[in-house]
C-alpha cells in the first residue's frame, strides 16, 4: 500500500487520466474530488461490498418457472 501525505488543494494523479484532488479537511474528515474518465466506475467501498453481496444473493438463490412467470405477468400488468 502507497501511504500519501496530501494538503487541502493538492492532487495524486493515477494512470495519467484519473486525478484525486482534496478539496477540504474538518476535524477526522477530509472531502475528496476524482477527475476521471466516464468509464471508470467509482464506489464508496461499502456501497460496492452491499453490491457485491447483493450480486452473489442473486446468483444463489434459484427461481423457479413459476415465480418467473408471476413476475412476468405482474410486470406486464403494470404496462
Amino acid at each position: 500500500m502507497l501511504i500519501l501525505t496530501r494538503k487541502k488543494g493538492q492532487t495524486i494523479v493515477l494512470n495519467d487520466n484519473i486525478e484525486i484532488i482534496v478539496t477540504s479537511i474538518e476535524g477526522d474528515q477530509v472531502k475528496i474530488g476524482i477527475n476521471a474518465p466516464a468509464d471508470v466506475k467509482i464506489y464508496r467501498k461499502e456501497v460496492l461490498e452491499t453490491i457485491q453481496a447483493s450480486n452473489r444473493e442473486a446468483v444463489q438463490t434459484p427461481l423457479n418457472l413459476q415465480q418467473i412467470k408471476q413476475m412476468t405477468k405482474k410486470n406486464q400488468n403494470m404496462e
